[in-house]
């Protein structure tokens, strides 16, 4: 091993992500008798160096895989950094006495982690969850060789071919059809074929923040006022308001002229009065 080949990083450079694939490319593959002996290190002593020696020369076996998941839209770099993250598990659970090359094992893993990381960032809301759906997702796309919708045809192949329903591959193939949409829009929409953004028609009825601190701050100063509004007028007044404004069961004039023994036409002007009264004080 030499030590450009120790130097080399497993993290992904964002900016000289060629200048990796290089230097992954330039590391010599291992011999099966290395990798059997760097395996029983691994697997007796728990030899960290021997590991990275497993590790380091199968780097360029990750970019050869993360390479095949080009069409989803995704960095080149985050895929092979996800691969290298399968791989590790891959040789920390890698068996020599199995007989079984490293590289044979290891595609399992590398796959497995690449898989999550895609169906985690394509889209914002999940498309598949249960283990028959990930398996129809990665399938449906390499069968789906055309733009376009399937025809009748093409799905009863596909359905046949996978062994799912033909309305699990129209499902699928509607999830894959759908596109995330920011809701503010995205920089490069300054011109007059840009789409419409959620944000143009989807309008909230609630109010604003400053909205609703506006209106519960006035509602606050009114209920202050009316209760210092209220403390100015004698009880027999104040308790005719209440009864007949603020009561959640208000009495009638009649009822309130039956309890303090007066007209209703009395109670009448007693209520005129001092609502006259409670909104002069409240202006003031």
């Amino acid at each position: 091993m030499t030590s450009k080949s120790l130097a080399i990083s497993l993290a992904v450079p964002t900016g000289s992500l060629e200048s990796y694939i290089s230097a992954a490319n330039s590391i010599p593959m291992l011999t099966a008798e290395e990798e059997s002996s760097l395996a029983e290190r691994v697997k007796e002593d728990g030899d960290l160096n021997s590991a990275q020696r497993m590790i380091m020369s199968h780097l360029r076996f990750v970019v050869h895989i993360a390479r095949g998941y080009r069409g989803y839209g995704l960095p080149q770099g985050d895929l092979i950094q996800e691969g290298n993250i399968g791989l590790m598990k891959a040789v920390k659970r890698f068996d020599p006495d199995k007989k079984v090359r490293l590289v044979s094992f290891a595609v399992h893993w590398i796959k497995a982690e690449i898989h999550e990381y895609i169906l985690r960032n394509w889209r914002i809301v999940k498309i598949a969850t249960t283990k028959a759906q990930r398996k129809l997702f990665f399938n449906l796309r390499r069968k789906k060789k055309r733009l376009g919708w399937f025809s009748d045809e093409e799905v009863h192949t596909v359905a046949r071919e996978l062994g799912v329903t033909t309305k699990d591959v129209l499902q699928m193939e509607a999830r894959l059809t759908y596109q995330d949409n920011a809701f503010d829009g995205y920089d490069e929409e300054d011109n007059d074929n840009a789409p419409v953004i959620p944000a143009n028609y989807l309008e909230s009825a609630e109010p604003t923040p400053e909205q609703a601190l506006v209106t519960s701050s006035t509602k606050k100063n009114q209920s202050q006022a009316l209760h210092s509004a209220l403390s100015t007028l004698d009880d027999r007044s104040r308790d005719i308001v209440s009864q007949r404004w603020l009561s959640d069961d208000k009495q009638t004039l009649q009822e309130l002229a039956g309890k303090y023994e007066i007209s209703a036409e009395r109670v009448r002007q007693l209520e005129n009065n001092a609502m006259k009264k409670l909104r002069s004080s409240m202006v003031a």
